[in-house]
């Protein structure tokens, strides 16, 4: 059981979340890269991996950032 739980934290550390963050597409269509003003606010989201999969789905990007 110790070696289960150990291999699932080394996997846990070994994947850094930061390499891809993905791009949230909001209810309303907009697409929303990790960083950006609204990012953690969008809460109701559809996620993509990339700023182009997102507006190729019918995103579109904010007007402001």
């Amino acid at each position: 059981m110790k070696k289960i739980l150990l291999l699932i934290l080394v996997f846990c550390f070994s994947c850094d979340p930061l390499d891809s963050p993905p791009v949230k597409k909001s209810k309303t269509g907009i697409c929303h890269e990790y960083g950006t003003k609204y990012y953690e606010q969008t809460k109701h989201f559809e996620v993509f991996q990339s700023i182009d999969e997102c507006i190729s789905s019918g995103g579109r990007l904010p007007k402001r950032k």
